[in-house]
């Protein structure tokens, strides 16, 4: 299974980008799937997460910016951001918990590559 995330870019502030994140391979079902960002000398931070029901959950400092959806015909998830702050300026990684197979049903998390969003006047 590989992850490829796109849509990052440079963008000023007030300002909107979607990223996508699409997966290819052996996927019978995407359960979880998150999006994480980090900065420059900052830890990983967990900004959405939504579960394969459509619910889903933001951290604090991005409700109400920020939308996290999915295809699940696509398997293929988005990342919708408006008003962008300077304070968004990550590399932002998306994550999914993939069931494989009907043979290999333990979930396995993939991670895809970064894509940068940088948020400036």
């Amino acid at each position: 299974v590989q992850l490829q995330a796109s849509g990052g870019g440079l963008v000023q502030p007030g300002g909107s980008l979607r990223l996508s994140c699409a997966a290819s391979g052996s996927i019978l079902r995407i359960n979880a799937v998150d999006w994480y960002r980090q900065a420059p000398g900052k830890q990983r931070e967990l900004v959405a997460t939504i579960i394969r029901d459509g619910s889903a959950n933001y951290v604090d400092s991005v409700k109400g910016r920020f939308t996290i959806s999915r295809d699940n015909a696509k398997n293929t998830a988005y990342l919708q951001m408006n008003s962008l702050k300077p304070e968004d300026t990550a590399a932002y990684y998306c994550k999914m918990t993939v069931v494989r197979s009907p043979l290999l049903r333990t979930p396995v998390e993939y991670w895809g590559q970064g894509t940068l969003v940088t948020v400036s006047s």
